[in-house]
């Protein structure tokens, strides 16, 4: 099976907690602060590889985890930093946030390298927090969180043209006459499974790539059979090539396949009905002239703004004239990759948000960003951390907060599952 879906979990690296220590020197009685600083956590960074061209690997594989920042150490010493994880997809894969359905990165064009999640930062060693009021410092910095984030993965082919029809209309064996490629080929009931990838190369009509779409079946956009599973792939071509079995060789109306196959691909994507297609009214040889023309007469009076050219991709009749058609249409269209916009941002608390201040189940209790990251740094066991941390709650107005909702000595306070005893 072509896996072109996958779904995993990725996560960067924390970063590293600074350190606390002092200087322990002969002769030197009263050492400053000297603890390190902690190693930023790894990112997570996707890369375009040429030779690769299915997901297989992440549908065995499930969780990725870049390295964490190393705390820091003693005599100023730096954590190590966490190692990057590094992963592989083909070109063309599109990377969505599984929750949201946002689009996280588009790993096609210019985009061959993406850092998708940044590590955490390295928290400060205490040997920054020395002030001339408080030269002992007995807390650090810790490092600051991982991210991560659950991504869906889907390869949609980059391709110039697209080729959809029906089951055993053809296509297959057209893209082997016109392309490198060397689908299958066989009288399938349903569809070809696995979408190929050829370069035209024929009778000096080059430089294009073809994409042999797999069948489409009715309600193909609704997730019938394997619908949505290749229709992304038409999404990136530039000119749609739809191939039809004009002589009615498998007892369907070419006529009709055409207008389903039309609104499927509308209601996959409202866009691709518009982009430039050609009909190719293919079976011809097993027709008379009379029973030929009528075929091409219905289909142009149908689809009188597409191109109808009849061929045969047995005999080989009318595919060179399709090519030329095909090549002329792409010469007038932009060169330029189709690129899908990222629309996903990672949300990080912000630490200016302001506080909350409750009384809740004979508590008061108080929340925010801003506070829970110096709860993270303080070491409120020590007579200076905890006179520090006093402080910044008064600086802010939380002290002020808490006695206007009528806070008495002796009631309880907590914060981030620390409570204490207030008293003025």
């Amino acid at each position: 099976m072509f896996a072109d879906r996958a779904k995993i979990y990725i996560r960067s690296g924390k970063g590293g907690d600074g350190h606390v220590s002092f200087r322990r020197e002969l002769y030197v009685a009263a050492g400053g602060p000297d603890g390190g600083d902690g190693g930023r956590g790894g990112d997570v960074i996707f890369v375009v590889d040429e030779g690769m061209n299915t997901l297989t690997d992440y549908r065995h594989r499930t969780k990725y985890k870049a390295g964490d920042g190393s705390p820091g150490n003693k005599k100023r010493q730096h954590g190590a930093d966490g190692e990057d994880l590094i992963l592989k997809v083909p070109e063309g894969t599109v990377l969505k946030d599984a929750a949201t359905g946002l689009i996280v990165a588009d790993m096609s064009g210019e985009n061959k390298r993406v850092t998708v999640l940044k590590g955490g930062k390295g928290g400060l060693g205490n040997m920054h927090f020395a002030t001339s009021t408080m030269q002992v410092p007995k807390y650090a910095q810790p490092g600051q969180p991982a991210k991560e984030l659950e991504l869906l993965m889907e390869l949609k082919l980059i391709a110039d043209v697209g080729l959809c029809g029906f089951p055993n209309a053809g296509k297959s064996t057209f893209l082997s006459v016109v392309s490198n490629a060397r689908p299958e080929i066989a009288n399938y009931p349903f569809t070809t499974l696995t979408p190929h990838l050829g370069v035209v190369d024929y009778k000096g009509i080059d430089g294009f790539v073809i994409a042999d779409i797999p069948g489409l079946i009715e309600g193909a956009s609704e997730g019938v059979g394997l619908g949505h599973d290749f229709l992304r792939h038409i999404e990136r071509t530039k000119v749609l090539i739809n191939i039809v079995d004009a002589a009615g060789t498998e007892g369907r109306d070419p006529v009709e396949d055409v207008r389903i196959i039309r609104e499927e691909l509308a209601s996959y994507n409202e866009e691709l009905p518009d982009r430039p297609c050609v009909i190719a009214a293919n079976k011809m040889d097993v027709l008379d002239d009379k029973a030929r023309e009528e075929a091409l007469e219905r289909l142009r009076e149908a689809y009188p703004d597409d191109t109808v050219v009849a061929i045969s991709a047995v005999s080989g009749e009318g595919i060179d004239k399709l090519l030329y058609i095909v090549k002329d249409i792409l010469a007038e269209l932009p060169e330029e990759t189709t690129v899908f916009e990222s629309e996903f941002t990672y949300e990080t608390p912000d630490e200016n948000l302001p506080y909350t201040v409750e009384f809740k189940n004979g508590e008061y209790v108080v929340e925010g960003p801003k506070i829970d990251k110096m709860l993270g740094y303080t070491n409120i066991d020590s007579e200076k951390g905890f006179e520090f941390f006093q402080n910044f709650l008064k600086s802010e107005g939380i002290l002020d907060e808490l006695e206007r909702l009528g806070i008495q000595d002796g009631d309880t306070v907590r914060m981030y599952g620390l409570t204490f005893d207030y008293y003025k």
